[in-house]
């Protein structure tokens, strides 16, 4: 093995999850897979055409950088939808490429019209709407000026969308705040509208939105973290668990992270594991270490708290996690040799490591976890 782990992407997890979240839309809602980050670690090259294959063919990015990434390697009836970071400068390769962004100020709103003019070609925009999230978005006294614009360069702009973005559809506690934000959409698509902008895609749903605001899907919904198999949010997990009446997880991960032993030794009792002394033995152990650490994105603060999978039993990382390493105790398992395989994230006989695991054990996000995988860890696909 080449690399210290690596990463394995299920196809049937994949379409598995993609077909049970488009129940949630209706027929003639545009799907858009959203593969910012990296595709949340999984890897934009190598879970793309996976995603094509399963019947999607629109993306959502967050940069030109990773517009470009995923250009060079989708078919071309797809589309690609940049929902951040642009440059003015990039905008020249965004119309020439038919790669549509979303404008939220009035200097790249200019910027887009003054390009597709002199490119003699129309700039596809989303127009993104503040509703109460308050990050980006225009307010509702810019759009007079945001119209006069679009009217003023006829022609050199497709509004192809209006959209906005809730502020926490997946917790309940933000009830009030996501159904002030829908109303707020609501009105402001129609004064867009009498003044003559009429998008092809209204879009506001993220996964969250799609699982507890189904009208919130309208025309387009973009889909992230549900599609790779993790729930927004263990509550939203647990509400549509309880509506379905079912105990098995309808959600399928699409990632597992692998690794191998790559030493054993015997500790006495009484002695430090590792770095500084937050780990002493108790007896006299049997430890194997494996050779991934916080720079493989093995967050340190699960150190003394991780656990991973090896010959089918759950063991517990002991002493600190390393930039390289992690050190388990397999003092209760036997014969294990170097080179058994060590699962991170994924299932070992009946046993899971969920990326929800780790985040209840250091207080994180499924997104943030999964985002902090390095590219340079290999991605398979299996099915």
């Amino acid at each position: 093995m080449l690399h210290t782990s690596y990463i394995e992407l299920s196809k049937k997890a994949l379409n598995t999850n993609i077909r049970f979240l488009k129940t949630f839309l209706r027929e003639d809602t545009r799907y858009s897979m959203v593969i910012k980050a990296n595709a949340y670690g999984h890897g934009i090259e190598d879970i793309l055409p996976l995603i094509e294959e399963c019947g999607v063919d629109h993306f959502s990015v967050f940069s030109v950088a990773e517009a470009m990434r995923a250009h060079k390697i989708k078919k071309s009836e797809c589309d690609l939808m940049i929902m951040g970071w642009i440059d003015n400068d990039e905008l020249d390769w965004a119309i020439e490429h038919d790669v549509s962004f979303y404008v939220f100020t009035l200097d790249r709103l200019k910027a887009a019209c003054s390009v597709a003019a002199r490119m003699n070609k129309p700039a596809r925009v989303h127009l993104e709407i503040e509703t109460g999230m308050h990050r980006t978005g225009f307010c509702e006294n810019e759009l007079e000026n945001v119209v006069s614009m679009l009217h003023e360069f006829q022609g050199d702009v497709e509004v192809e969308g209006v959209c906005t973005h809730y502020a926490g559809a997946e917790t309940i506690s933000n009830y009030e705040r996501i159904k002030d934000q829908i109303s707020t959409f609501s009105r402001l698509c129609s004064w867009l509208n009498e003044r003559g902008i009429k998008p092809r895609y209204r879009h506001t749903a993220s996964s969250a939105a799609v699982l507890n605001f189904p009208e919130t899907a309208m025309d387009m919904a973009r889909i992230g973290i549900s599609g790779y198999g993790f729930w927004p949010s263990n509550e939203t997990r647990m509400t549509h668990l309880l509506k379905m009446d079912k105990q098995d997880d309808p959600l399928k991960r699409v990632l597992s992270w692998k690794s191998k032993v790559m030493s054993v030794k015997n500790v006495g009792e009484g002695e430090y594991i590792s770095y500084g002394s937050s780990y002493l033995t108790n007896r006299p152990a049997t430890i194997a270490t494996v050779p991934v650490g916080y720079g493989y994105g093995f967050s340190r603060n699960l150190s003394n708290l991780g656990h991973v999978l090896i010959h089918e039993r759950r063991v517990s990382v002991i002493g600190s996690v390393n930039m390289n390493m992690v050190i388990v105790d397999i003092t209760d398992l036997d014969n294990v040799q170097e080179g058994d395989e060590v699962v991170l994230i994924g299932t070992q006989g009946e046993l899971t490591i969920t990326v929800s695991s780790f985040s209840d054990m250091n207080n994180s996000l499924n997104y943030e976890l999964l985002t902090r995988l390095p590219d340079h860890i290999p991605r398979y696909v299996v099915d």
